[in-house]
């Protein structure tokens, strides 16, 4: 049987999620491949068995029995499907939703949020047993009608990531290294995601190092730490060569005003952006600007 690239995730009626925050679903239909990756906003965290194959970030993961599956919406990621008897649960949370007591550290500690962290977490049989009763409880609490359900909703989902946090705990020295190439490469993927800009309507969102590490939920110290160690470059030279590339190319191959390109490259204002170019390249735009034909 051919594979079908899909998100593990379909099925969710997606203005319910916008409206409370949170939804869950059993999955037993058929996956339809049509199904959009199109939403940033909210976390997944599946429980999944079958046969398929996980793309996270600059990772691969052959799967072939039970796993907890966690998503950051921030990480490019999707599944190929090897089988269509693929079974388990999946819920759907946005930050705001789950925000609370302290609860935002332990997000952050999560392989939700952090990159240090495996996203695919192996189940032994009891464990396997164990988180179905889990996300069988909050899919029951979810479709009730108890007064504090979605603080109930909150705790299982607190439960479940301490759970994995404690099957698959943190680990140091040796595994640095191999972080530090992979946060790496997540930036850099990351950075080279939002070229080409095709519209000065979705200006740059991400411009500074802190942008990224924000975006990628890890320390700046760190991030920047990682990309020097990884490729002997700061990750503000990465950035502003770029950004660098992409003005240039703006500028000989549209027909985009030096303002309109200046604020789809994220500068408030044009002097911001002339001064940053020619800080860069020795040149103004506008010199650029002539060279077109």
């Amino acid at each position: 049987m051919p594979t079908k690239q899909v998100s593990a995730f379909q099925g969710l009626n997606m203005e319910d999620l916008k409206v409370k925050g949170f939804k869950i679903h059993e999955m037993s239909k058929p996956v339809d491949p049509a199904f959009a990756h199109g939403r940033r906003d909210f976390y997944k965290m599946g429980l999944v068995t079958g046969n398929m194959t996980v793309y996270y970030g600059d990772k691969k993961y052959e799967i072939n029995d039970t796993v907890l599956f966690f998503v950051n919406p921030n990480i490019p990621h999707s599944v190929v499907r090897h089988s269509e008897n693929t079974s388990g649960h999946a819920c759907l949370f946005t930050e705001a939703f789950f925000a609370g007591r302290g609860r935002t550290e332990i997000l952050k500690s999560s392989p939700l949020c952090n990159s240090d962290k495996n996203p695919v977490v192996p189940l032994n049989k009891e464990q396997a047993v164990f988180m179905a009763g889990l996300f069988q409880k909050m899919q029951s609490v979810h479709s009730g009608n108890y007064e504090h359900k979605d603080e109930l909703l909150k705790n299982f989902i607190e439960l479940i990531i301490h759970e994995a946090l404690s099957i698959q705990p943190s680990q140091n020295g040796l595994q640095y290294k191999n972080a530090a190439t992979r946060v790496t490469d997540l930036f850099m993927d990351m950075l080279e995601r939002q070229f080409p800009i095709d519209s000065t309507a979705e200006p740059l969102k991400l411009r500074t190092a802190q942008d990224f590490a924000r975006s990628l939920s890890v320390h700046i110290n760190y991030l920047n730490r990682s990309v020097k160690e990884v490729t002997g470059k700061p990750t503000s030279v990465h950035i502003a060569e770029h950004i660098a590339a992409e003005a240039k190319a703006l500028l000989l191959y549209t027909d985009w005003s030096v303002a309109d390109i200046a604020y789809s490259l994220g500068f408030e204002y044009p002097t911001y952006f002339n001064n940053y170019f020619k800080r860069l390249t020795g040149v103004t735009p506008k010199t650029i600007r002539k060279e077109k034909v």
